[in-house]
């Protein structure tokens, strides 16, 4: 069985009629050893007669356009008929529009069937004419052939062939030729291959990839590859020009001006693989299947920029990948406008024209979208275009628009003699059909082709002209893969200087030293991790002890001070008797006896406040700010303290770590202490070291207090300080005395003295009464009575600070086995897996380029790598474009020359 058919290429070939210019059905081949048999056994006239061969093939040709055209009725009246069917399923509110789709689609196939008559009668028409003239012509030859017009040995069935032998090969031969066009249960298939659209998408898709690389080499304009850019005023079609070459809408959409920043649109033809999927590469959102979200992502980007600036230069990179498109590199600019509305800048108009005049510069083409309703005298597109390309060289004129003029005007525009354009104009219609069950259920690229085969082919006006978005994206293909063959050797002198420099900075700054962001970062963890071993030898169980001891010591000093040494000073209109009245002075405490309950409940009281302090969470708190800050510090000193990225890392690492032990700890330290604050048992080995830690305490204490007694004197004058505090003295004896004391307002002078040299007297008052106690005190640590631990009552300094050693050294062992040994262990494994399993690429590299010098260094060999990469590339372009010149492609294909 025969199936007879021709494969035509994804994009038509140059110089074969596009679909949209005749509407025919395609041609199709016949091998005359598979016709029917009767076929083979037509008269020999068949061969000798060339009128007979012509009106066969006109026969042929005549029989086969209505019958294919009836049976495309046929099945469109089915699929009415089915579609009809499937839709009184639907919900009463949805009936109404399938009725009337369905009437619309049934007057269509009405008017298809008047069509397919007026075609038939036509043929019947010229049938009878070619065979009016044949029988002329057989008569004069039967004339002029005498015995061989009558007939021969072969009778009426022979080569004389008489009228009704005639008839009956012609009806033979019509039969063939009907049965042959219309017969379609085949098993075998004769192929028109088209290796060229194929060899030029190669071509293409290639110096796209090219492209896409020396887009990634800054730096230099020599190294830039030309594309597509689409210009247009507002409301002229453009985004529908683009949405009907991709198939998709995803352009954004709005009253106002949404389109604010370039979209560099890169359309990837996957044949391959049936899915279609856009991604934005500098967002790594992935692959983006919804075109509504591609939209929503474009809008968000583009309203992005503050309205005051309306404009930006900063390009959104959008890939989309589909079997449905070419390859296309395409740059969509903003609209031009004419007059900027009350809420946009006066500036707007020349910020746009700025902007798309940056973009149509040499080499790039430009793709000028008018619409056909509007005199292109008018078309801000061409006049923008004629000042950068005044002979139309590198420009595309495309009308938009066509349903919405008459023909003989479309025709008119489509062949403009005033914008004359070397690369010509193409007429489409990008509106789509609105509403109806297709709507839904079909592609806007399939739409906007079926809506302009309609418009077009019922039109004789536009035969000869260039109109459709099918011949638009063939156009755009072709031109740019010619414009593209043109750079490509420019554009390899380029590359081939620029790595050359590129080569010789690295040799000389870097001596070809290789060094990736992945590898400056293990670096530069190995060395933050070494830093961090020796650290944790340093920070041990000593370590912490004294930092735990010294916030103890100061809790001692304070409790001493709060219940022992002080005398309250405070302002002098608030002085009582009461504030300074103590039933028991502390110098009478060395001669007290230790069975005396005022010194007793003094001790025990500061004893308790002591061991109840929350010593768990004090000292785990202090030990976990401590290491945090410390790495802090550690970060500073390495490689990491250029990077905001890491020390942030570093710091959340070490801080969850921490604070994930920090409740068990504190709790187990908190319940190891409980029995200090019922009992403390000493010897007298604890007693000495008490005695002389406290002596020490004390002689610190007392050189500050000094110290800052002296510095007082000199800000403010021995002479004076010493007037202003004999004068806070006196009056504080008279308050104690009960005599009655004149008190000065509050911020007013008191006999020449101002209220902040009072305040400076009493502070001088306090570190003087402070110095003589804490000289007393010392010399009572020293004296024989508190050699003894049993005297506890009177040297409670010495007591105070036993239970602070006592609490320090058991804290310090929970500390060290619930909180160091842990943190030490699993903050190495935190750090590997923080800055290696979680960080991508991306991470990876902004971390590496936030040190200048390792940035150039990364940079400098990303370039010379690149420019290697598009060098070979170009090289295999070049000998991709030799081979099919040369009728080679298929030798270059066979040896995977697609890599």
């Amino acid at each position: 069985m025969l199936r007879i058919r021709q494969v035509r290429g994804r994009w038509p070939a140059p110089g074969s009629p596009p679909l949209l210019r005749a509407q025919t059905l395609p041609t199709r081949k016949l091998h005359l050893t598979h016709l029917p048999r009767h076929v083979h056994h037509l008269p020999t006239t068949l061969g000798d007669n060339k009128r007979h061969v012509s009106f066969f093939a006109i026969l042929g040709k005549a029989v086969r356009v209505p019958a294919a055209l009836g049976g495309v009725m046929v099945g469109g009246a089915a699929y009415v008929n089915h579609k009809v069917n499937e839709a009184t399923g639907f919900a009463s509110d949805k009936l109404n529009g399938v009725t009337d789709w369905a009437k619309g689609a049934v007057d269509g196939i009405s008017g298809f069937g008047e069509n397919t008559v007026n075609s038939m009668k036509d043929f019947m028409k010229e049938f009878s004419q070619a065979r009016s003239e044949s029988a002329a012509e057989g008569a004069d030859a039967n004339a002029a052939g005498g015995e061989g017009a009558t007939g021969g040995e072969g009778g009426s069935g022979g080569s004389g062939g008489s009228p009704n032998g005639g008839g009956t090969t012609d009806a033979a031969a019509l039969a063939a030729a009907v049965g042959a066009a219309t017969y379609d249960n085949s098993e075998e298939e004769i192929v028109a291959p088209r290796t060229n659209d194929e060899a030029i998408m190669l071509l293409t898709k290639k110096m796209i990839e090219i492209r896409a690389i020396l887009s990634r080499v800054q730096e230099s304009e020599a190294l830039q590859l030309p594309s597509i850019v689409v210009i247009g005023s507002q409301s002229s079609g453009k985004s529908s020009v683009l949405e009907a070459i991709v198939g998709h809408e995803f352009l954004p959409k709005g009253s106002n001006m949404v389109t604010r920043r370039p979209i560099e649109l890169t359309l990837i033809n996957t044949p391959d693989s049936a899915s279609e999927y856009g991604e934005f590469p500098a967002l790594n959102m992935g692959k983006i299947t919804d075109f509504s979200m591609i939209q929503r992502t474009l809008t968000e980007l583009n309203l992005a920029v503050p309205e005051k600036e309306c404009i930006s230069d900063d390009p959104i990179q959008l890939h989309i990948y589909s079997p449905n498109v070419p390859d296309l590199n395409l740059t969509d600019l903003p609209g031009y406008i004419q007059v900027s509305s009350h809420d946009q800048p006066i500036a707007l108009k020349t910020k746009i024209q700025k902007l798309c005049e940056k973009y149509i510069q040499p080499p790039n083409i430009i793709l000028a979208i008018s619409a056909a309703d509007v005199d292109l005298a008018n078309s801000s597109a061409l006049r923008a275009s004629r000042r950068v390309d005044p002979q139309g060289e590198r420009t595309i004129g495309v009308i938009t628009k066509m349903d919405l003029v008459d023909p003989i005007r479309g025709y008119n525009v489509l062949n403009n003699k005033e914008y004359p354009l070397s690369m010509g104009y193409v007429g489409v219609i990008t509106r789509a059909p609105s509403g109806g069950l297709f709507r839904r259920s079909s592609r806007v690229g399939e739409l906007v082709s079926a809506n302009e085969s309609a418009f077009f082919s019922q039109a004789p006006e536009y035969n000869g002209c260039e109109v459709g978005t099918n011949l638009l994206k063939e156009k755009l293909m072709y031109t740019l893969e010619k414009t593209l063959a043109k750079s490509l050797i420019p554009t390899f002198d380029a590359v081939q200087q620029e790595l050359e420099e590129a080569t010789y900075m690295f040799k000389v700054e870097y001596n070809d030293r290789s060094l990736t962001p992945s590898t400056y970062l293990a670096s530069s963890l190995d060395a933050f991790k070494q830093a961090f071993k020796d650290f944790s030898k340093s920070f041990d169980r000593d370590e912490v002890k004294n930092l735990l001891r010294c916030e103890l010591d100061q809790r001692v000093l304070d409790l001493l001070a709060q219940r022992y040494w002080n005398k309250p000073i405070v302002e002098l209109q608030n002085m009582t008797v009461g504030d300074f009245a103590q039933d028991v002075p502390l110098s009478k405490l060395s001669t007290a006896s230790n069975d005396d309950p005022h010194w007793q409940r003094k001790l025990d009281a500061s004893t308790s406040t002591l061991t109840k302090l929350g010593i768990g969470r004090l000292s785990t708190n202090l030990v976990i700010n401590s290491l945090v800050s410390d790495m802090e510090r550690l970060t500073s000193n390495t490689s990491f303290a250029g990077h905001p990225f890491a020390y942030q890392t570093i710091h959340d690492a070490a801080s969850s770590l921490l604070n994930m032990r920090y409740y068990s700890t504190a709790e187990q330290v908190e319940n190891c202490i409980k029995p200090f604050k019922y009992e403390i048992d000493m010897d007298d080995r604890e007693w000495a070291h008490a005695r002389d830690h406290s002596y020490v305490l004390l002689k610190e204490e007392l050189r500050q207090c000094e110290q800052a007694l002296s510095s007082l004197k000199s800000n403010i004058g021995s002479r004076k300080l010493s007037q202003v505090m004999t004068f806070v003295d006196k009056t504080r004896e008279q308050r104690m005395n009960g005599n009655s004391v004149v008190t000065p307002a509050e911020g007013t002078e008191a006999y020449g003295f101002s209220a902040a040299l009072l305040q400076k007297g009493r502070e001088g008052l306090f570190l003087k009464d402070r110095t003589e106690v804490l000289k007393m005190r010392m010399a009572a640590i020293k004296s024989r009575q508190c050699k003894n631990k049993d005297n506890k009552y009177n040297c409670p300094e010495i007591f105070l600070n036993v239970v602070a050693d006592k609490m320090t050294q058991t804290a310090v062992l929970f500390l060290n086995v619930e909180l160091l040994n842990d943190f030490y262990h699993n903050f190495p494994r935190e750090l590997d897996m923080r800055f290696g399993q979680n960080l991508t690429k991306d991470q990876i590299d902004k971390f590496a380029k936030e040190d200048p010098k390792i940035k150039r260094h990364i940079e400098l060999q990303e370039r010379k790598e690149l420019l290697d990469e598009a060098l070979h590339k170009i090289k295999d372009v070049i000998a991709l474009q030799g081979a099919r010149e040369r009728g080679e492609l298929g030798q270059l294909q066979q040896r995977n020359f697609r890599r």
